[in-house]
């Protein structure tokens, strides 16, 4: 049989036996990149290191620097964990464990919950099962004979029926662990160099509550044991600034039983933030050419026939309400109100762009299991607003639109972005509404926008809404994890239900291009990401108290008073700590709150018109007088600085 040519990622051609294995080809090219292969590519193909290929193909050999190849790692671990379980514990029922974007996951079926004691048994047995060196071996089984085998395997059975072709792929990883599995994974366990199982938690099979719950152990894993040191100290960053642990000691929000889950109340404090995040962002509406607009928070449950809603989004969409004229239905989205204003009154194409804002509150059901602090919840304001405008303006408007999200997230100290554009399929799978000169003109629009503002953006193919394509950008915290905010979508499935028109220079109707913009995406999720970002130590423009006054002792009592009234006077939120306490428990507290400023008042500075200033970061700055300090904190306020 002749050989096979294997064009490599240089141009350079090797001529092989047909069954070659991509290990060996790496081993021929050199020793230093078969020991660093994970994966290889075979015509654009994830394939596993031995496995053989039987025609001409490009190759490549994918190492720990190929983001792809930390997929492949993480899926293998979460085998090798599956395989420790097995041993330990034989009558546990396997479900699924991929990789997913912060390590991996496998669920179990068994009846005895697992505890974190056993956690530790099986990361010791998964090192055991790594220093033997066991290869994932890939072996082929008919659907048939597959159905048999895990007979007694309810899960996989499922599997394999829904998904199976005739022939499918398993992997072996020892004698106890077999599983059906496209692969591909790395060539055996000694690849395998730093993991870390880190929690149990429920979740119910293929994410329906419907379903019966199973056992999921995440863990996480790195090609170092650096970078999983990092990634295990970020983790317990993130866990001191988790947002619903210092929402409650900075006593900014709550979530009520008896109101029930989802539902955020935001308490004073709370509501100061709230209060400032949402007048910055109307006067930039009205600063940049929007109308404000209110709606209702209820509807005829036709609208949302009309806009689709009901069909395709009904099981997001709360009970409808009986009423004495129609059944009414909580709205889940702004969109089709913000439409019917456009609506009501004849638009000619001086009257566009029309760019319609407003800080609507949404009510969407998501499931319990789901809900998580402010992150998810079932009621939330998002900062909506919605561009008609014509073909012509478009480009224009996206461009301003990307610039507004760019100045929101250097206004809260964000300089790390990415962007994704999503784009559609060509038209290929019939999913997308829309013709495709529409879609030509919007994602042309949109990648001329990201190259006029010199936005580095990466195309995600096949992955717009439905009605059409959309840029994302995701913010970048402190402690560098990303975060979904800004998105700006075209939309030509709304203005077509709503047979939406302006009248063009022709003199006839035309169909205005739809464009939705969500900056902060919704009020309650970047307040939770604020307070993570900030550790609760927001901004002096945004701190709910942004000075308190601390006297000594009771004789300054008074003193403090009147420093508190000044300050009120000139517009900074200020209190006094008039507790009979040692002052430096009352900086404490005033630390542990994360009151920007202490102002301390004995009776020295009583005396000298004076007060001691204290700041959070800093400590001591030394004597000033009030004047001095009110024209100080003013200058940060003013210029909504993120630092102090």
């Amino acid at each position: 049989m002749s050989n096979i040519q294997i064009t490599l990622p240089d141009g350079g051609v090797q001529s092989v036996a047909p069954g070659a294995r991509p290990i060996d080809i790496a081993q021929s090219i050199g020793p230093r990149l078969a020991d660093a292969a994970i994966v290889a590519k075979v015509d654009g193909e994830l394939y596993d290191l031995t496995r053989p290929i039987e025609k001409d193909a490009s190759l490549q050999i994918l190492t720990a620097k190929d983001p792809e190849s930390l997929v492949v790692y993480r899926h293998s671990t979460a085998h090798l964990l599956a395989a420790a379980v097995l041993e330990l514990y034989p009558e546990a029922k396997l479900g699924i464990g991929p990789a997913i974007d912060t390590g991996f996951y496998y669920d179990f079926d068994r009846a005895t919950p697992f505890t974190p004691d056993d956690l530790e048994k099986i990361e010791k047995k998964m090192w055991e099962i790594q220093r033997r060196h066991l290869p994932y071996e890939r072996i082929y089984t008919r659907k048939e004979e597959g159905l048999r085998k895990y007979s007694d395997a309810w899960m996989k059975c499922e599997l394999i029926g829904e998904r199976a072709g005739e022939i499918f792929s398993e992997y072996t990883l020892g004698p106890h662990f077999i599983d059906f599995c496209r692969g591909p994974h790395l060539p055996d366990t000694s690849k395998i160099k730093a993991f870390k199982l880190l929690s149990i938690a429920g979740a119910y099979w293929k994410g329906d509550e419907h379903n019966k719950q199973l056992q999921r152990i995440y863990g996480t894993a790195f090609f170092s044991q650096k970078e999983l040191d990092e990634h295990l100290a970020r983790i317990e960053e993130a866990k001191k600034r988790d947002h619903r642990k210092l929402g409650k000691e900075l006593d900014l929000f709550s979530i009520q039983d008896l109101a029930g889950p989802g539902l955020i109340f935001f308490h004073p404090k709370g509501g100061i933030i709230r209060k400032q995040l949402e007048d910055w962002m109307r006067d930039q509406y009205l600063a940049r050419g929007y109308s404000l607009v209110y709606t209702p928070h209820v509807a005829r449950f036709d609208l949302w026939k009309t806009s689709g809603h009901a069909g395709f989004y009904a099981e997001n969409m709360f009970s409808r309400i009986k009423l004495d004229d129609a059944e009414y239905q909580l709205k889940p989205m702004n969109c089709p109100f913000h439409i019917l204003i456009y609506k009501d009154r004849q638009r000619s194409y001086r009257d566009l762009p029309v760019r319609l804002g407003e800080l609507g509150t949404v009510y969407r059901y998501e499931r319990s299991g789901v809900l998580n602090g402010l992150f998810r919840v079932r009621g939330f304001t998002q900062d909506d607003a919605h561009i008609f405008c014509t073909p012509d303006q478009v480009e224009n408007e996206i461009v301003d639109c990307l610039q507004f999200a760019i100045d929101t997230l250097a206004a809260y100290g964000f300089d790390k972005y990415e962007a994704e554009l999503s784009t559609w399929d060509g038209g290929a799978s019939g999913k997308y509404a829309g013709a495709p000169e529409q879609w030509k003109l919007a994602e042309s629009a949109l990648m001329r926008a990201t190259e006029r503002l010199s936005i580095k953006v990466k195309i995600v193919p096949d992955e717009a809404a439905f009605y059409g394509p959309k840029i994302d950008v995701k913010l970048v915290d402190a402690i560098g994890r990303p975060w979904q905010l800004s998105t700006v979508q075209f939309d030509f499935n709304l203005p077509a239900r709503f047979e939406m028109e302006y009248i063009a220079e022709d003199g006839k109707a035309h169909q205005p291009v739809m464009v939705h913009r969500a900056l902060y995406g919704s009020i309650e999720r970047f307040f939770g990401i604020l307070i993570e970002h900030y550790a609760g130590a927001f901004p002096v423009w945004l701190a709910p108290v942004q000075a308190i006054v601390l006297p000594i002792t009771d004789r300054q009592t008074e003193y403090a008073r009147g420093l508190q009234h000044q300050l009120e006077a000139a517009g900074i939120r200020a209190t006094v700590d008039e507790r009979n306490e040692k002052v430096n428990l009352k900086i404490r507290d005033a630390q542990m709150q994360k009151i920007p400023y202490m102002l301390v008042v004995g009776d020295r500075e009583q005396q000298n018109g004076k007060v001691a200033v204290r700041n959070r970061k800093h400590g001591d700055q030394g004597a000033k007088t009030l004047a001095e300090f009110i024209a100080g904190i003013q200058s940060l306020i003013e210029s909504k600085a993120v630092s102090e």
